[in-house]
């Protein structure tokens, strides 16, 4: 049965980017971390992608998604539509999601099968899906890096609510650390 995971890297004080919106500074060390163990478990296991629709538009590249690591359907949670229908490149995609987490979490689990749904991107679309009781594991990256400024990814007396029951803990090169946990 697949699970929901969500995922984000984040700054060791808390932050999944900086005070002008980039997230750079947390992924300095991608090449190395992309030949990690978790990393490949990830894109292996995971069956479908919801992110937000920031996280969609982040790139200059407007079919960014045909070289993404994810060959999945990926759906993207929004209030509205964009002008130009992104059109389907490989096993990629995209579904643009209008009405609510439950309704996206309910696609991407029908077309992932028995593989995982992996949110990605978007502190905000994480918190909705914790919050509305979605998510199964949460995998967090920490940065050996201070923003001092940016978008937290928890805030507020709703993070308190959470319970959480550590799985693993690994030490990655460069510095990060992959830790994930049961919701």
């Amino acid at each position: 049965m697949s699970k929901v995971i969500a995922g984000m890297t984040i700054s060791l004080d808390g932050f999944v980017n900086d005070s002008s919106g980039s997230v750079a500074s947390l992924y300095s060390d991608l090449e190395t971390y992309q030949n990690t163990e978790p990393y490949k478990e990830s894109i292996q296991n995971t069956g479908a992608v919801i992110m937000g629709k920031n996280t969609f538009e982040m790139s200059n590249d407007p079919e960014w998604y045909v070289d993404y690591e994810f060959q999945v359907p990926i759906f993207v949670l929004t209030h509205t539509l964009p002008a130009q229908q992104p059109k389907p490149a490989g096993k990629v995609s995209i579904t643009f999601v209008l009405d609510g987490v439950e309704s996206a979490v309910k696609q991407a689990k029908s077309a992932a099968g028995i593989r995982d749904v992996a949110v990605i991107g978007g502190a905000s679309v994480t918190r909705q899906c914790i919050k509305a009781g979605l998510v199964d594991e949460l995998q967090i990256d920490i940065m050996p890096i201070l923003l001092g400024g940016g978008l937290r990814l928890f805030e507020g007396s709703e993070a308190a609510s959470i319970q959480l029951d550590r799985i693993n803990v690994v030490n990655l090169p460069g510095g990060r650390i992959h830790m994930k946990f049961r919701v």
